[in-house]
């Protein structure tokens, strides 16, 4: 039996998981999608030999990329999230959002 495709990184579970603060996951998922995008501008996971070139292997990078930034955040991340997180909850403050 196959198992289900990977949800692209915007759909996928929150990363942290545990956190019963919507906002700080909400965060946290978008620092990964941040770093997973930052990650793909250094350009890591392309490769230039003879193995190179075939159609799935720019797709293999980008869940490699996305699992890398997601380890990233689970370890503290590069402070983005917070950030993020403080943001939302200041908006949310200043509209009566509880």
């Amino acid at each position: 039996m196959l198992a289900p495709p990977i949800p692209p990184l915007s759909r996928t579970v929150p990363v942290a998981q545990g956190h019963d603060d919507p906002s700080r996951a909400a965060a946290e998922a978008l620092e990964a999608s941040f770093l997973a995008e930052m990650l793909k501008a250094t350009g890591l996971g392309e490769q230039e030999n003879g193995f190179s070139g075939s159609a799935g292997e720019s797709q293999f990078a980008s869940f490699h990329r996305e699992a890398i930034a997601r380890a990233v955040v689970e370890r503290g991340g590069i402070g983005l999230a917070a950030i993020i997180e403080s943001a939302m909850k200041e908006t949310h403050h200043d509209i009566g959002i509880r």
